[in-house]
């Protein structure tokens, strides 16, 4: 297999598995890597199958695939050797990947679990609105303080840094000032804490299995 574009590339004589989808894609994949194809060649292209060359057939290539890029001067040539399976499938109409535990199931489940910012907190509101942007909860603890919580899957330094503004914006608010912060997420990087712990913001992690109520073993000893 031979790539000419870009970048030049060549595959060695090797079992391969390639993939043909009705989108115009063409990839071709060993048995590693995982998901991560050797190569491939993006729509809109075109394949055309021809018939080997003396030289080829010599080779045992039986058949060549050429795939050209419609949009680029990229071409993708294919040297088959021999057909183990064929098999052509047709796939209907995709409905689309649902992700589970991402930042909105967060917020959702710790907006109806306030408890674990603390004993006493209620929610005051969901997506607060602020100048920049609403923070994903605004809630009181059990003095009755204001307290802006930001959800992420995985917290990093940015997450804090966007928290660090809407405090900044809430502070100006004398109806709700002073307000303090909370870092929630289901992981946080070293660093995230530490710049969140230097500016005074908590940070809590969430258990997103123990949070739907998933985590109940018979094995558990706390």
């Amino acid at each position: 297999m031979d790539y000419a574009g870009r970048l030049s590339a060549h595959l060695p004589l090797a079992t391969r598995l390639l993939v043909l989808k009705a989108d115009g894609s063409v990839l071709v994949h060993s048995d590693s890597l995982s998901y991560k194809p050797l190569n491939w060649m993006s729509p809109p292209c075109a394949l055309v199958e021809m018939e080997p060359d003396e030289e080829q057939s010599a080779a045992g290539v039986t058949v060549v695939w050429r795939i050209d890029q419609a949009k680029t001067a990229d071409l993708l040539v294919i040297s088959i050797h021999e057909v183990l399976h064929d098999s052509s499938h047709e796939l209907g109409a995709d409905p689309g990947l649902r992700k589970d535990g991402v930042e909105a199931d967060l917020q959702r489940l710790l907006a109806e679990q306030v408890e674990l910012l603390g004993e006493g907190t209620r929610l005051v509101r969901r997506e607060y609105p602020t100048a920049i942007g609403p923070v994903d909860l605004l809630v009181t603890d059990a003095e009755g303080r204001h307290v802006a919580v930001e959800v992420k899957r995985r917290g990093g330094i940015d997450g804090v840094e966007q928290l660090t503004r809407y405090l900044e914006l809430l502070g100006r608010d004398p109806r709700l000032a002073p307000v303090r912060g909370v870092f929630a997420a289901q992981e946080i990087a070293p660093q995230a804490r530490t710049l969140a712990e230097d500016r005074g913001i908590v940070c809590l992690l969430l258990d997103y299995d123990a949070m739907r109520g998933l985590d109940e073993r018979p094995d558990r000893l706390f």
